[in-house]
């Protein structure tokens, strides 16, 4: 009954994949396989408009063996030309009747846009002036049993192209080139610190403790251990447990969980770095991140400049200021020079800043500059001196204890980067941690908890050092221009869809 109202709903599409499973048949009914097996491919189509540009109107070049998509077919006569792509992008072939002979050209007929083949044949410059490689033989390497969709370049519904990644990297050209930066821009961030010699670890995605940030953590279960497992919310405790260990230069790429909100800053899982150095301070992890986001900038334009969302931003010039000066210039308040708790809640108030209970001087200082600051810094902008009653597992600043060694890295309102000279006594850390378990106690789901084996750790001694998290898909954002996270992630986090059958695109 409901196969049949689909069929109902949707009949002019019905009819498509039917006729298209009727080609697919013929085929077969010819003895040819419509999904074919390994194909050997010598150029592809960027190489050989490159290599080719200086042909003149009907010269030659070499034979060519190519794979890909067909994107277009234009005429079913005795010549036909199709538009064929690959990952290099897009070269028109050449389909003729007197070259193929009349068995191979009833196969082309049965092609479709949408359909892999692999061609051999040779390379030549058309009248009308393109490049094209002139078909003497080919192969159906996959029938496609779906139409393309004809309206998904610049697809308002941008759902459909999120849940249907695949067919957005097939319509869309430009998506592809943001993932192959994304890809350039992980490799030159690995490359910079390598050369620096930093040592890439992997550490455990599963723990017993959810630590290392302030977040709400996904939970599983491990069956015959029998107990609960937390996914991290960061690599931040392990790798210091590293540095504990003699390893004074770490890092770790990969994904991070956190049981929060979305929007277009914020995906479920994401992929952060963080970077560990013995024997330095925040101050050499602020040199690290400009030089990062440099080296990642120049890897895939070439250049420190950009423009984001119409926006010109040059990495190369950072502004720097601390959190109590940057809220004090914005609304004249210097919460740091509060005399009492009370007197930060009614500046705050005067100001129209919202804060919670929980929150002393250094929550609402905080608050303050998220409420009126945060989306205002636009350009390169090092945050300092962050409260360290947000800041559990950062060092106290030696002349105000309020404070600690901290950074935040800001471009076009978004932090990018967080970084603070590492906490390394024990005593203080134990004492940080029950303060946040007080929270904890109090209804606070994101506070820290109390991780006892990091505390023995530290007791072994943790040298003087700094640390670091950038979140590479906001680099990437800002690097290739992309509104939404789910813009560089190739399978985004979707709410499920209304309707059971997703398969259909149109």
């Amino acid at each position: 009954m409901a196969k049949e109202k689909q069929e109902a709903v949707q009949p002019a599409l019905s009819e498509l994949l039917q006729v298209r499973r009727d080609k697919l048949q013929a085929f077969i009914d010819k003895g040819i396989a419509p999904f074919g097996h390994r194909y050997e491919v010598t150029y592809h189509a960027k190489d050989i408009l490159e290599k080719y540009d200086h042909l003149e109107v009907d010269d030659e070049g070499e034979e060519v063996r190519i794979a890909g998509r067909l994107m277009a077919i234009r005429g079913h006569g005795k010549a036909s030309f199709a538009v064929l792509m690959d990952v290099t992008g897009r070269i028109q072939v050449y389909f003729k009747l007197d070259v193929l002979g009349e068995e191979k050209y009833s196969q082309y007929r049965l092609l479709d846009i949408g359909d892999i083949i692999g061609v051999r044949g040779i390379v030549f410059r058309t009248k009308r002036g393109e490049i094209t490689v002139r078909v003497e033989d080919f192969d159906l390497l996959s029938k496609s049993l779906r139409p393309l969709p004809e309206k998904f370049h610049g697809l308002k519904d941008v759902e459909m192209r999120y849940r249907q990644r695949y067919l957005d990297l097939i319509m869309n050209p430009e998506v592809k080139d943001t993932f192959i930066a994304r890809t350039k821009i992980v490799q030159a961030v690995r490359r910079y610190l390598d050369e620096r010699d930093f040592l890439e670890v992997e550490t455990p995605v599963m723990s017993t403790i959810a630590g290392g940030a302030a977040a709400k953590p996904f939970i599983t279960y491990h069956n015959a251990l029998d107990m609960k497992l937390y996914l991290r919310i960061a690599t931040e405790l392990n790798l210091k447990r590293l540095i504990v260990g003699g390893l004074e230069r770490v890092y770790e790429m990969g994904r991070i969980f956190r049981n929060e909100g979305i929007d277009i800053r914020h995906n479920p899982e994401f992929t952060s770095i963080e970077i560990y150095q013995a024997y330095a301070d925040y101050e050499d992890l602020i040199a690290i991140t400009e030089g990062i986001c440099q080296a990642a900038a120049k890897a895939v334009l070439g250049t420190t400049k950009l423009t984001y969302q119409g926006v010109e931003i040059d990495l190369a010039q950072v502004k720097r200021i601390s959190m109590n000066d940057a809220v004090k210039e914005a609304t004249g308040k210097d919460f740091l020079s509060a005399k009492s708790v009370e007197e930060a809640r009614q500046w705050a108030d005067e100001i129209g800043v919202p804060y919670e209970e929980k929150h002393g001087i250094g929550g609402i200082l905080n608050a303050a500059f998220e409420e009126k600051v945060e989306e205002s810094l636009v350009q390169p902008t090092f945050i300092t001196g962050h409260p360290t009653e947000i800041s559990p597992l950062a060092k106290r600043n030696p002349e105000n204890p309020l404070i600690t060694d901290r950074f935040e890295f800001f471009v076009y309102g978004r932090e990018l980067a967080n970084g603070f000279t590492e906490l390394n006594d024990p005593i203080d850390q134990e004492g940080r941690f029950l303060e946040q378990m007080k929270q904890r106690d109090a209804g606070d789901e994101e506070a820290h908890p109390m991780d006892r084996d990091y505390i023995t750790a530290m007791e072994y001694g943790l040298p003087p050092t700094g640390g670091l998290g950038i979140g590479i898909d906001r680099l990437v954002m800002l690097l290739t221009d992309s509104p939404s996270i789910r813009d560089v992630l190739f399978f985004p986090h979707m709410r499920p869809e209304a309707k059971a059958d997703t398969g259909d695109a149109e």
